[in-house]
């Protein structure tokens, strides 16, 4: 009888930590997209009350399929008390209109910082891990990342120009995650030789004259769709930056900082040596 005591005990202990701890959150609700990415790998999903709309847009979201099976909110203080979570997990630039009535109900707040580094993306897994109960997942997300960071193996740009370009002519500058991601290949950030702050607008006709080796756009560019899109496509670009050498990111990898970031870094650092391959390995 003692013995089998002893195994029901053990089997109980078993399924306990299979599950959320006592103290973890029950009803967690998030009103960022970027702490939906995390919020996903991290979380039971019986933790998880409520995504942002935006979870299930595949072009923004790297968690999009997960996702279409947990319900959303479109952040508004009204819905989020109608759900009763026990954490609320925002941004430091998220609407005072939005999370001041959560504060004044005496909700419990998390504001996630923006991540711009792989550091501050392994930061907020961190936190995310232990504000959600599960630290031990974080621990085990981060190792991952590292380890498919690693797999990417000796940067392929050898200090080559690439400029990230945008709908609308929008120009990604330094101290942003696709910055990080170009010194990860060895690429130099167009931005930064021009000086650009972390966004900016470049016309199409002082990036023909800048002439960057590499033109890097978001994968949903590759057909046109509107007048953004179509300005991508302009002959000015191809004459300037051969075809050749336009590449694509999912731009839901890199809109917010998640494990998917290693991804962009190594979809594009194979994109580098596949264009090196077929150019016999030339510069321009």
């Amino acid at each position: 009888m003692r013995s089998f005591r002893i195994m029901l005990t053990l089997a109980s202990l078993a399924l306990l930590g299979a599950t959320s701890p006592p103290s973890a959150p029950r009803r967690i609700v998030s009103l960022n997209l970027c702490a939906d990415q995390l919020l996903v790998g991290l979380a039971d999903r019986s933790q998880i009350v409520a995504l942002t709309e935006w979870a299930r847009d595949p072009e923004l979201s790297a968690v999009a399929t997960q996702a279409r099976a947990i319900a959303f909110t479109h952040r508004s203080a009204e819905e989020v008390m109608a759900l009763r979570p026990d954490l609320v997990i925002g941004a430091p630039f998220q609407t005072r209109a939005v999370l001041a009535p959560l504060k004044a109900q005496g909700l419990k707040l998390l504001d996630l910082p923006w991540s711009q580094d792989v550091v501050a993306i392994e930061a907020a897994i961190t936190t995310m891990a232990a504000a959600v109960g599960h630290p031990e997942r974080g621990v085990r997300m981060i190792a991952q990342m590292r380890r498919a960071l690693a797999a990417v193996g000796p940067p392929p740009g050898r200090g080559r120009v690439a400029a990230y370009y945008q709908r609308q002519g929008y120009l990604t500058g330094t101290g942003t995650l696709v910055d990080d991601m170009f010194r990860r290949v060895g690429l130099v950030n167009l931005a930064g030789r021009l000086g650009r702050p972390a966004l900016s607008q470049l016309s199409l006709e002082e990036m023909a004259l800048a002439r960057p080796d590499f033109l890097i756009l978001e994968s949903g560019t590759r057909a046109v769709a509107d007048r953004g899109t179509a300005a991508l496509h302009h002959p000015l670009l191809d004459t300037a930056i051969p075809a050749a050498r336009h590449l694509y990111i999912e731009q839901a990898q890199t809109v917010c900082g998640s494990p998917a970031f290693a991804d962009a870094v190594a979809s594009l650092a194979a994109q580098i040596r596949a264009v090196d391959r077929r150019e016999g390995l030339r510069g321009r």
